[in-house]
């Protein structure tokens, strides 16, 4: 009795047959549903080019060029003029309110340290917040304004935690202004220990900055008290 061998070829090619045979009447009862989606997709595409293209791309010219006068107010240290505009030109608190992140994330920091500047620690503190970027130096500075904001607050533990992430965000001389504030702030909580300690760090690490070169001064205060 012969037996009866399957052939795997032949089984393949039949379920590929039925695949496509599936495929052909899916497409039967559905292709105008698919040819609306298709053009729906492609209209779609169209207008979030042409966004971009003529609203979104000009806005952000528009926002970053309003900042220029801005800028120019802030380096000149006029810091209510550079946050809140001459009558002519925006200052970043009203560019910030017109065009938000398109104007750039700096305009946070920007308005951040206006405001701390004129005495708002607040207000500081809110725009700083919002401000990003994974460039160490100047989220070191952010993070620095924030526990300056803090300081004027007179929360000096929340200032202290600000200065001391400041302080590792990166090995640079900038960390010596940053561990100063923090030996100071411990000093002012009584916390004289952990003063010497980030005193001596930056005597250790960076006896070339301003700091180095003033914080003997810092050490031996405290080992009086000793």
């Amino acid at each position: 009795m012969a037996k009866n061998i399957n052939n795997p070829n032949q089984e393949k090619n039949e379920k590929v047959g039925e695949a496509v045979s599936q495929t052909e009447e899916f497409f039967k009862k559905n292709g105008r549903k698919l040819s609306y989606t298709g053009v729906a997709l492609i209209l779609v595409a169209a207008i979030i080019v042409l966004v971009i293209q003529f609203y979104s791309k000009p806005m952000k010219a528009e926002a970053v060029s309003q900042t220029f006068t801005a800028e120019q107010y802030f380096r000149a240290e006029d810091y209510d003029k550079a946050l809140n505009g001459d009558g002519n030109a925006l200052g970043f608190a009203q560019i910030i309110d017109e065009y938000g992140a398109k104007a750039g994330k700096a305009v946070y920091l920007y308005a951040g340290i206006c405001e701390l500047q004129l005495g708002n620690a607040q207000e500081a503190i809110s725009y700083l917040g919002k401000y990003r970027t994974k460039e160490p130096v100047m989220k070191g500075r952010a993070l620095a304004c924030t526990g300056d904001a803090y300081s004027m607050l007179e929360d000096y533990e929340t200032a202290l935690s600000y200065y001391l992430q400041a302080a590792e965000t990166e090995d640079n001389i900038f960390a010596a202004s940053y561990l100063l504030k923090a030996g100071i702030i411990c000093e002012e909580l009584g916390r004289n220990d952990e003063a010497l300690a980030h005193y001596r760090v930056i005597k250790d690490k960076y006896p070339q900055s301003y700091e180095g070169y003033e914080i003997d001064k810092y050490i031996s205060r405290i080992e009086v008290k000793k």
